[in-house]
């Protein structure tokens, strides 16, 4: 099957999932003074993180697929098993927020992020197995090292948010910053074959 409908399909989920999560910002009733706006800062606070989460795994899910001809029934499965983790996103950044960070929802919003990233793993892993065994990709993307960081840091975040509401959000926020550049092994991979690189 063609990756473009796979593509398109989770383009489109990706833009309604934001699209829920913003509509979570409710304006304030009063307008007198601009600390009317001090009990949107949790909400708005779990929103940018999210939104910086949603905006990380598009542009490597772009990335990963670029990478690959053909999608399998293996690739789709994988990929529908992310965007299911990913359409959780908005309902637990809106209960952490609504909720200042409290600690059942702060390990709630780990749990589901630590779930993304396994599915994300787990599509990363039935592209590769398209290519073949040592392939050119699998060999670019290596061991993928801050991959297994994300999940220890979530690991260790979920259970953390019972003890430290602070140390669990700060290690959400580090797993981000780790991220916030695109993955540039897979851009790397795909120089040989058309000489551009995958782009944005």
């Amino acid at each position: 099957m063609s990756k473009n409908r796979i593509e398109a399909f989770s383009d489109g989920v990706l833009a309604i999932v934001i699209t829920i999560m913003v509509l979570e910002l409710r304006v304030p009733e009063r307008a007198e003074r601009l600390g009317d706006l001090r009990p949107l800062v949790p909400v708005f606070s779990s929103y940018v993180l999210s939104f910086v989460f949603l905006g990380i795994y598009w542009n490597n899910h772009h990335h990963l697929l670029h990478a690959t001809q053909r999608a399998s029934a293996a690739v789709m499965w994988a990929n529908h098993h992310l965007l299911f983790w990913l359409s959780l996103v908005p309902f637990t950044t809106a209960w952490m927020g609504e909720n200042h960070f409290a600690p059942v929802p702060l390990a709630l919003y780990g749990f589901v992020l630590l779930m993304a990233a396994v599915a994300y793993t787990v599509l990363q892993r039935a592209v590769l197995r398209q290519h073949g065994e040592h392939s050119h990709l699998e060999r670019s993307l290596g061991r993928d090292r801050k991959g297994r960081v994300s999940i220890a840091l979530y690991l260790l975040a979920i259970p953390g948010a019972f003890v430290s509401p602070w140390l669990a959000g700060a290690s959400y926020v580090a797993v981000a910053l780790m991220w916030l550049v695109p993955d540039r092994r897979i851009e790397r991979a795909l120089e040989p074959r058309d000489g551009r690189g995958s782009g944005a």
